[in-house]
Parts: structure tokens; sequence; C-alpha cells
């Protein structure tokens, strides 16, 4: 009978032992951040921070007075706003209540109230991370066994949090193990694209937030995209627009036309409604792309042709409107067409809301037609890709670099930007940082010449893209662009790879300063790769002579007569020491400023 009695309460422990080892560490483990908590705005992806701080909703307070009641209630649910933090974390939960009716029958729990988490490694590659969920009073997701580093460091990655698509929510916490590091992020400050839609913008019917089409083309740019799609209510609303006119976009899109066809709209007040909308922007904002979308279609269209008759009527009155706007000579007008969506009979739920295939299909036609906009073209070479890195987050903070530059053009803008990597950025001159091995020389050889220090540890081609995309040479006017970068390429890319991926950067800095000298330096030798770099700066000089740049290899004055490096110019036979800097220096000096004769 004892035995009878013992068995079942070791099954049971047995149970819970096997059930703590599926689940991972209990909350009790975890050390619990709350972004109502934060002193700085943490929550991304909307405008307004100074009114929304720690508010989880679209819209500012103000605009309850402002817009009609359903669209208020629709701004409380967080589609496209997201939570960026750096961890390093084997196991990340969150929970939150959910606020708000039932959703959409049509659309996975997961879309309407889950949440969705990604990563983005050292080397900027994103990666998907799926979650064990509850949806009870309080909403849970686990996501655990995560690889916590990178090979570069022990610091963990950062990671983007997107919210509900059709919910509002309270309580939201992140939990991760009490000896785990955890750092939440601020908002980003690059200029958003500001989406204002429907509920197809707002992101019905995707399967998770992260699929939503808004959501994919955030990553795609890594650029926020501030999601003001409105289910059944985007209206092209002047109040609606007067709330937009106060965002400085990178370019604002108007994707309003599946709720405004002519069951709803006569042809007339349609474009009257486009033309009001686009004309108020353009006072506030002369220079900033619009961008118009047609109504995607339905895919029963063929099979209900009432429903094909009023989108392409809606897009015929779109295409009217734009013909009056550019009689009146507004500029920076371009239409996303039927044609460049391009959905197919596969691509919605229910005829009209995309499922995940056709958010994709949204996204891409999306970024083809952006990336033309904004002249911010990808090639197929990893070296031509704009990514982001963190490969050196406890010497440098990399974003944190690239702002302070941003901010340094507006104030103390100068003559010549010299790119490079950690060997132009310990170099000395403006961003100050505790890295500078060269500040004698570069007082004495590049302050006179007023050079602006843009070099990053650990840079590669592709995060000089990166930077270029987003907005290092804006709003300044350079006489002369230094370019040395590639050295941390060697490690990963093909001299042809290295070669391709400088034309294509070289063609992104002219497009941004056509009336700036652009140079571009070898690569400087290194231990156990002189012979390599020889090779590939010949390879340089041509490509930089065919393309009507200035080559300059500064490089060789630290090599002896054996071709290989003088290691007393070095620190660890690839970063100069203040010896090396010297003599750089002179040779940088006298290729940028040469004595006349």
């Amino acid at each position: 009978m004892k035995n009878q009695v013992l068995f079942p309460w070791l099954l049971f422990s047995l149970i819970l032992l096997l059930s703590s080892s599926i689940t991972g560490q209990t909350s009790a483990d975890l050390s619990w951040w709350k972004p109502a908590n934060s002193s700085f705005p943490v929550i991304d992806g909307g405008g307004w921070s100074a009114e929304l701080k720690d508010t989880i909703q679209r819209l500012p307070g103000r605009a309850k007075s402002l817009v009609r009641p359903p669209v208020w209630g629709l701004s409380l649910q967080p589609a496209g706003l997201f939570i960026r933090f750096f961890s390093n974390a084997p196991q990340i939960k969150v929970r939150y209540q959910i606020v708000g009716s039932p959703g959409m029958p049509h659309m996975p729990a997961t879309g309407v109230s889950g949440v969705d988490l990604y990563a983005i490694d050292s080397d900027g590659t994103w990666h998907f991370c799926a979650g064990k969920y509850s949806f009870k009073d309080t909403v849970e997701y686990n996501f655990d066994k995560l690889k916590p580093t990178d090979g570069y460091h022990k610091l963990g990655r950062e990671y983007r949090l997107y919210l509900p698509l059709y919910k509002g929510l309270s309580g939201l916490e992140i939990g991760v193990p009490i000896d785990s590091k955890f750092t939440p992020l601020p908002k980003m400050a690059e200029k958003p694209i500001v989406v204002y839609g429907t509920s197809i913008a707002q992101g019905a019917c995707a399967s998770r937030p992260g699929m939503a089409w808004t959501n994919i083309l955030s990553r795609k740019f890594d650029r926020p995209v501030i999601n003001l799609g409105f289910s059944g209510n985007g209206r092209l609303e002047p109040e609606i627009i007067g709330l937009i006119n106060e965002i400085d976009a990178k370019v604002y899109v108007l994707d309003c036309l599946p709720n405004m066809t002519t069951e709803r709209f006569s042809a007339p007040d349609l474009q009257k409604r486009i033309i009001e909308a686009v004309k108020s922007i353009r006072a506030k904002h002369p220079k900033t792309p619009i961008l118009l979308t047609e109504h995607a279609g339905y895919s029963e269209g063929f099979m209900v042709p009432t429903r094909q008759t009023f989108y392409q009527e809606a897009n015929l009155s779109l295409q009217t409107a734009v013909d009056q706007l550019k009689l009146d000579r507004v500029p920076a007008l371009y239409t996303l067409t039927f044609a460049d969506i391009n959905f197919d009979l596969d691509a919605t739920v229910d005829g009209t809301h995309p499922n995940d295939y056709g958010m994709m299909l949204q996204a891409q036609a999306y970024e083809k037609k952006l990336r033309d906009i904004l002249r911010e073209p990808q090639g197929a070479l990893i070296t031509q890709k704009p990514i982001r890195q963190s490969r050196e987050p406890g010497s440098y903070n990399w974003e944190e670099r690239h702002n302070t530059i941003k901010t340094l053009h507006a104030t103390e803008p100068g003559k010549i930007l010299f790119i490079g990597n950690s060997i132009t950025h310990n170099w000395g001159g403006k961003p100050l940082n505790d890295r500078i091995k060269g500040a004698d020389s570069w007082v004495k050889y590049l302050e006179p010449l007023q050079v602006r220090n843009l070099g990053f540890g650990w840079d590669r081609i592709e995060n000089v893209l990166w930077r270029v995309y987003h907005d290092e040479l804006e709003g300044i006017a350079p006489e002369k662009i230094v370019i040395n970068i590639g050295t941390n390429n060697l490690l990963i890319n093909t001299d042809e790879e290295i070669i391709e991926g400088l034309v294509f950067l070289i063609e992104a800095i002219k497009t941004r300063q056509p009336f700036a000298s652009v140079y571009v330096l070898g690569l400087y030798p290194r231990r156990e790769r002189e012979a390599r770099i020889l090779k590939l700066n010949q390879g340089i000089q041509t490509m930089a002579k065919s393309n009507a740049v200035t080559y300059a290899n500064i490089g060789a004055t630290l090599l002896l007569p054996t071709g290989k490096i003088d290691e007393k110019l070095f620190s660890d036979g690839l970063h100069p020491n203040a010896e090396g800097y010297q003599i750089l220096g002179k040779a940088l000096s006298a290729t940028l400023n040469p004595v006349k004769k």
C-alpha cells in the first residue's frame, strides 16, 4: 500500500522535472523589464516621440479630439510598433494583457494579438526567432534555447520585438535570465517611411506581426516604417494628413484606395481628396517624395465582375488626379501600380486581404519602387547590399557613432570626408573617442584640411553602403571624399567582389555628392597578405580610372623594400602605430593638398 502511494508522487515529481527542462527557467529566475519604466522613448516605428515616450499607441493623445472615433480606436492597436533591445540571453520571455474586442475571424490569433521576435547578428543578418505561446488572460511568449552570442564577442545581439497588429496591449514586460545582459535601445534616429492606408497596411491578414508588409519593408530598408493603416478607415482625411505633416519622413506613402472605391466615393470626390492630400503634404514638405498606390485588385475579380469594376474605376481616378498634379507642377510624385504589385489568385485570404504570400508580394513591389525613388539600389553581391554591423559593441556603439556624425554635419561641416574602417577610426579627429592612436599626425596633417573622420571599426564595404543610404552624406557639401575600405572584406570576399563593391559604393556616393572630388585609396598593407593586397590594389587602380575617381596608394609608404610591412610602424600587423600614422598623414596630406609648382 505504501509503494502504491509513493509511486504517483514520484511520477508527478518526474513530470515536473521534465516540464521544467522543456519550458526553461521559471519567472522567479528571470529579470523583468517594462517599457513603461524606461527613461527614454523605446516604442519604435511610430511618430510623436515626445508625446508617446512609453505609450503603446499610434497617434498622440490630442488626436482623439481630431479624428473620427473609429480611427482613434484603431490607433490604439500597435500595428507596426516594435521594441529594440540588445541581449545575450539564451531565453527571452514576453508577457502582456490584450485590450479590445475579438479579432478578425479570418486572421490567426498570432497575427491579431501575438508578438514576433527577430534577431540581427553581428554581421547584420536577420534571423527569425520561433517561440511557444499561450493566449490566456495574460498572453505569454517563450523564446528558449536561443544562440546567445556570435563569434566576435559575448555581448549578444540586437533583437526587434514586433507588437500585435489588431489588439491593444497593456502591462508589457520582457524577461531574461538574471545572469544575462539586457539593454533596451532608443528609438531609431533614421527618417521613417510613413504609410497611410487601410486594413491591408495595418496588417490584415498576416499570420504574425513580422509578416505585415510594412514590417517586412522596415526590415528590408532597416528603417522605421510608421504604420498609419486604419482598418476600413483609410480615407485620405485631412485630419490624418495634418498629423502626418508633423513627421519629417524619408517618403510618404498614400495607400487608401481599397477603402475609397466607387462603391463609397464618387470619382470627382476621390480625385479631390487625392489632390488635396498631396498638395497639403507638399506645402509642408516641398521635396520629400510622395508615393501614391493603386488598388491591388481582388483575387476573385474575374469571377465577380462588379468588384473588378470598383477597383479599376478607383485606379483610373488616381491616375486622373496624378495627371492633374503633374500639370500643376507638383514635384517628386510617384505611383505604385496594380501591375507593380501583381497579386495572383493565391495572394489573399478572402479575395481582398493578403495572406503571408500576398504580404511578401506587396513588400517586394514597394521595395523595388522605393529603391528607385530613394536611389538605394541593391546588387547581387554581399558587398553591394547595405547592411549594419555590431562586431565591436564593447569598444564603441556603431549606431551611436553614425548618429553623432550626422549631428556634426549639421553643426560643424567638414570640407573633406574620410570614409574608412578601424584604421581611420583610430587615427584622430571628430567624433572624439577613446580609440585614438594617431592624434598628433591628425592634428598636424589632416585637421588643417578640415577632415571629418567617418571611420568605423570593423566596417566592410557593405556597412559603408548602409551608412551612405542612411544619410551620412546628406545636408552637407564637402569638397572631397576619401574612401579607404575593404581590408575587412579580405576575410570573406574575393578580389572581384571587393572591387565590384567599391564600384557600387562610389556610384552611391557620387549620386549624393555629385560636386565632390572622390578619392579611393589602395588597401593598406597587412602582415601575411602583402602579395594579395598588391594585386588587389592594381585592380582598384584600374577601376578608379574607369570610374573617373582619383587613386592613391599611400599605404605603400608602410612597406619595406622587400614588399613586406615595416613591423616597427604597426601595433599588430594591421593597425599603424603613432609612427605609422605620421607617415600616412604626410602622404595623405600631399595627396589631398598637393604643392603647386
